[in-house]
């Protein structure tokens, strides 16, 4: 077997069971030996997450890096760096190494980067487009890299549709970089016009021009300070590597740094 190859129920290490991370670990039960996840420092929330999701617990990721096949890191963007360079450490000078799966939302940029931590191209690069899926028909993960037709092979049948770009790395990034800017920084819009509005008192006229014209501002606001309230943490950072990502493609990137700016306020 190639060091590339994985075994038929290959050990697949999930870092870290959130919402996501948990239904992406149950969706690979049928398909793995163990699917595990590295318990130091994580909240109780996360304990239980991964209790329902029938995972098995090993005491940290550097256990969880030396006992998987493949680890699948899912995490906030701002932390993908330090997970891959944990993982990294971990199975430094070892004899096997796990494929290592970055399904997070970060730009192509961080992803080569990373890659650098895992040689013999031991790198995937993944993006989920939708909720955690506990059912077909409402995810998809994206892939790209020389060896993502492993990773989405082991996604065949489950809840989560996997589809793969070719061989280049951050690819998928790039797709899911796009993508958050109708997901994720219109609706930053709404919090920004409204912060202006009531700063330069015209907020009550613009409630009324929007009505006029057909807008449910209070629909549309309460929409966008409820998802700020309780994601916004998580997407500032996600808005800076979408950012990123325009840069480096030759398009303005202010548009993703205010969002990432509004939701920072949130």
């Amino acid at each position: 077997m190639s060091e590339w190859e994985l075994p038929d129920r290959p050990v697949i290490g999930i870092l870290h069971p959130g919402a996501m991370g948990a239904a992406i670990g149950s969706a690979l039960k049928p398909r793995a030996g163990a699917v595990i996840w590295a318990a130091a420092d994580r909240s109780q929330a996360t304990s239980k997450r991964a209790e329902l999701a029938d995972l098995v617990a090993v005491p940290d990721v550097a256990e969880l890096a030396r006992r998987a096949h493949v680890v699948i890191s899912i995490c906030p963007p701002g932390a993908a760096r330090e997970v891959a360079e944990q993982v990294a450490a971990a199975v430094e000078g070892q004899p096997r190494r796990p494929l290592y799966v970055d399904a997070n939302a970060v730009s192509p940029a961080t992803v080569s980067g990373m890659a650098e931590l895992f040689p013999d191209d031991g790198l995937v690069d993944g993006a989920v487009i939708g909720p955690p899926a506990w059912e077909r028909g409402t995810t998809v993960l994206w892939l790209s890299g020389p060896h993502a037709p492993l990773v989405e092979a082991l996604f065949a049948g489950t809840p989560f549709e996997a589809r793969h770009l070719g061989p280049e790395l951050g690819r998928a990034s790039a797709l899911k970089a796009c993508f958050a800017l109708q997901s994720k920084a219109l609706s930053a819009i709404w919090l920004a016009l409204d912060e202006a509005a009531r700063a330069l008192d015209v907020d009550e006229a613009l409630r009324e021009e929007l009505a006029r014209t057909g807008v449910d501002y209070p629909a549309r606001l309460g929409a966008a300070s409820r998802v700020a309230k309780e994601k916004g943490w998580r997407w500032v950072a996600e808005m800076e590597e979408a950012a990123d990502t325009l840069l480096a493609a030759g398009v303005p990137d202010g548009f993703s740094r205010a969002a990432a700016e509004m939701y920072r306020r949130a």
